[in-house]
């Protein structure tokens, strides 16, 4: 059951019967986003008023545990002086990732505001770009934090500390004045005032909220931005007020903005231009049909499929249906996302399966333009397809933990963070400030540069598609890896520049073992050495199998021996021995296990992001390291290595996406299991065999997971 609360006004000037129609319209919109229940607190009395709001979260805490689910509803709580599009207050309730919410809107000069975005979410700023409208949506995560806030706003609500109370038609804190929307156009008027906790600096008050949120920020809640953008909003406080507001929300047509909202509003340069301006279109179509999200993105799995069997034909004809049908399948890939941001139809594993579904298509078009290429005869396609699914997944390991460090240090307002004014010092934090710079100059040449240096995924899939159709598999393959390449240094440098003047660390704020991967052989023998400097093992454990895969290639460690065949019809397999190589073997997989032994240590230094990153790396490069020396076949080692990507995306995409976690114990093996299993399997002369049962292990447990998980856990 959601329950909203809305909170009654002080001070303002409002008719009383325009008052009640008000609420009255409120309670109707606030039902129609979700709410089975809407309590009013009288306005009278704040401090009251607070007070209930904190009994009515600890009532709500209560009631979950006594239930033994754990609380799984938010919290709304609205300004009954609020007067906005009800689509406002659905996508306020209806946060994706179950996050903790406020509405907010840009001042019109991007100053004089309390509020400031750092990736989405708020922070206190004085003189920020952004002010509060009235409406919280609290997580169910944050409802303790609520009770605890709500108590110390109500103490200093009674000792007059924080707003004050609003003479009649002067707007409240963060209160557009007669002409504002949430775009921002000119006129607003707010009241200077004195400071109270959480950094806001707090004008003229009359509504419980305007003293609670500011101690939810002191309190450390870091809220996603729920903005106005194209529709409007604006808290009234006097009959002309209330007639210029409703006016302006009347001439808004609410379905076509909010199709328009459902596009990423700073998306990749690919995708604004050539799929942003017209999947609108395609979306509206969808949700016509009554297609679910995860319908369409079912389709743009199939769509990625044909496309990776037409490269697999690899005839000119093949190739360009290839591109088309890639194309295509991106488009579905963006409609999905939009569909659901048009219906608000979120469920635990909708983004979840977006993100893995993107990843299992990419890495199927590497395999059919490798496959194609090879038909084609041409040398090489297959180690270039293998570079880049290894490359990519790694780089998206470092995408995903520099995401959670800066979140992390936006909740800490740390140096270089859109919250900290701090200049800070060196060159990581002049980097933060010229990058921030950038991000807010948006539709510059700059802003266009950065984004498309860091190859994201709309440009990877055109450059795909685009070699594909006007060259051959190998060519787009040997784009994806040169351009992969550079865009990783270019991130790599400048994110461990940045990370070093935020001072925070982040993967010791989460089960550290579990996204290590770690398997018992770590958990309960190699960590017992408890050393320290993680980043440093797991780089170590990196660069000696790639070493290896360098010495075999260049000749100067041999190849293994060959001891016999394997014949299944036209199926002809040699079995190859480490041989010689294998005492190489065993040096480098004793390197590699030697990153367990800082596993029981504190990763909260501020590079450790990129351990899971450097682990990822090792295990893979093992698995590349035993397939070079051993002979394994290129396309077995891939499959190992699109099943490994799976596990640890699922693990990534479910922290991400704020799905549940993958029910049940801990698996037996983890990349220190696999990395000994690897070796023993060259020792053995059966690393062919070995890697396709090990891809098909992984592979089972990764899909039985996740179904378990999707059948408990709720569909999109």
């Amino acid at each position: 059951m959601t329950l909203a609360v809305l909170c009654g006004s002080t001070g303002n000037d409002l008719d009383p019967a325009a008052a009640g129609r008000l609420a009255d319209e409120l309670t109707v919109a606030l039902t129609a986003a979700g709410a089975s229940a809407v309590l009013t607190l009288d306005g009278a009395d704040v401090p009251a008023q607070l007070r209930e709001t904190a009994r009515i979260a600890a009532d709500l805490r209560a009631t979950a545990a006594r239930a033994a689910a754990g609380a799984n509803e938010p919290l709304v709580l609205c300004a009954d002086d609020l007067v906005a599009h009800p689509s406002l207050l659905w996508t306020l309730a209806t946060e994706p990732a179950g996050r903790s919410t406020a509405l907010v809107a840009a001042t019109a000069d991007g100053t004089g505001g309390d509020l400031r975005e750092d990736r989405g979410r708020l922070v206190a700023a004085e003189d920020g770009p952004a002010r509060f409208l009235g409406a919280l949506c609290i997580a169910p995560a944050d409802l303790g934090l609520l009770v605890t806030a709500a108590r110390e706003a109500a103490e200093a609500a009674e000792r007059g500390d924080g707003p004050g109370v609003p003479g009649p038609g002067v707007p409240g804190p963060g209160v557009p004045g007669p002409g504002v929307s949430g775009a921002g156009v000119p006129g607003a008027g707010v009241l200077g005032g004195g400071r109270v906790r959480g950094g806001l600096t707090r004008r003229a008050a009359g509504n419980a909220l305007d003293f609670l949120l500011p101690a939810l920020l002191g309190a450390g809640l870091v809220p996603i931005a729920t903005r106005v953008r194209l529709l409007h909003a604006e808290r009234v406080h006097t009959d002309a007020e209330l007639a210029h507001a409703r006016a302006s929300v009347a001439a808004v047509d609410e379905d076509k903005a909010l199709l328009r909202l459902a596009v990423k509003e700073k998306d990749d340069f690919f995708t604004t231009y050539a799929v942003s301006s017209w999947s609108p279109l395609v979306t509206k179509l969808c949700a016509r049909a009554g297609l679910t999200p995860s319908g369409v993105t079912a389709l743009s799995v199939l769509f990625a499929v044909a496309a990776a069997l037409s490269f697999w034909e690899a005839s000119r004809p093949a190739m360009v249906a290839g591109a088309v049908l890639l194309y295509l399948g991106f488009v579905l890939d963006c409609v999905d996302g939009q569909l659901a941001r048009y219906t608000r139809r979120f469920g635990a594993f909708g983004g979840w399966l977006d993100t893995m579904a993107d990843r299992a298509k990419e890495y199927a078009v590497y395999a059919g333009l490798a496959a194609g290429a090879e038909r084609a005869g041409l040398p090489y396609a297959w180690p270039l397809a293998i570079t880049a699914i290894v490359l990519q997944t790694v780089r998206h390991m470092t995408d995903t933990w520099y995401g959670a460090l800066h979140d992390e240090a936006a909740a800490r307002q740390a140096v270089g963070t859109a919250g900290n004014s701090d200049a800070g010092g060196g060159v990581g934090a002049k980097l933060s400030r010229a990058s921030n710079k950038v991000q807010a100059d948006t539709g510059s040449v700059a802003y266009w540069l950065k984004r498309i240096v860091v190859f994201p995924i709309g440009e990877r899939w055109a450059l795909m598609a685009i070699l594909a159709a006007l060259t051959n598999g190998r060519v787009a393959l040997t784009a994806v890896v040169a351009w992969g390449l550079l865009a990783a240094a270019y991130t790599l440098a400048l994110r461990s520049l940045r990370s070093v003047s935020m001072r925070v660390g982040v993967l010791d704020t989460v089960d550290t073992s579990r996204h290590r991967d770690d398997g018992r052989l770590v958990r309960g023998t190699v960590s017992a050495a408890n050393l320290s400097r993680p980043l440093a093992w797991a780089a170590l454990a990196a660069i000696a199998p790639l070493a290896l895969i360098g010495a075999v290639a260049a000749e100067v460690v041999p190849r293994g021996t060959r001891w016999g065949s394997w014949w299944g019809g036209d199926l002809h397999v040699e079995l190859v021995r480490a041989g010689d190589a294998g005492v190489w073997l065993v040096v480098v997989a004793l390197l590699v296990l030697t990153a367990g032994a800082a596993a029981r240590s504190s990763h909260g230094g501020p590079l450790d992001w990129l351990v899971p990153a450097g682990l990822r790396a090792a295990e893979y490069l093992m698995a590349v390291a035993v397939a070079l020396i051993c002979e394994v076949p290129p396309a077995v080692l891939f499959a190992l290595l699109f099943t490994l990507a799976l596990h640890h995306y699922d693990l990534t995409a479910r922290m991400e996406k704020g799905a549940p976690g993958i029910v049940g114990k801990r698996a037996l093996l983890g990349w220190d299991g696999r990395v000994l299993l690897l070796v023993v399997f060259a020792l053995a002369g059966v690393a062919t065999a070995g890697e396709l049962l090990l891809a098909v292990a992984v592979g089972l447990h990764f899909l039985t997971g996740a179904v378990q998980d999707w059948r408990t856990g709720g569909r999109r």
